[in-house]
């Protein structure tokens, strides 16, 4: 667990969003865990941290590995949303985490994020 995942944690937390765990292992045949997933939704959270570095999850062949993950947790019905360090610092994550819970959509012009933070459809 990274300082990046408790930052989302904390901010689960926060907006009182549940039902959520670390590190789930959702593929009975394969070791394959999820930084965060919520069961009962079939969702599926990922950090890619290290996007800018060179990281893990940005070098080729563990890239590779990362797209047959998501392929096959597809395939299995689960959701999957992954999302940068600038995603989760920002509070862009947690905010499309709680609209795709509730079974909304992203508004118009919602995405590139910029450091103003736009508003959900239905926020003030």
């Amino acid at each position: 667990m990274s300082a990046l995942e408790d930052t989302l944690a904390f901010q689960l937390r926060a907006l009182g969003i549940t039902g959520w765990t670390r590190e789930y292992r959702w593929h009975a045949a394969v070791a394959w865990r999820a930084d965060f997933a919520f069961p009962a939704a079939k969702l599926l959270v990922e950090i890619e941290g290290g996007t800018y570095i060179a990281g893990r999850h940005s070098r080729g062949a563990e890239f590779a590995k990362d797209c047959l993950k998501y392929a096959a947790a597809l395939l299995d019905g689960w959701g999957v949303l992954r999302f940068t360090t600038e995603h989760v610092t920002d509070g862009w994550a947690v905010d499309i985490i709680a609209l795709a819970l509730a079974g909304g959509t992203l508004p118009p012009l919602y995405y590139p994020p910029t450091k103003r933070r736009r508003k959900l459809v239905g926020e003030e």
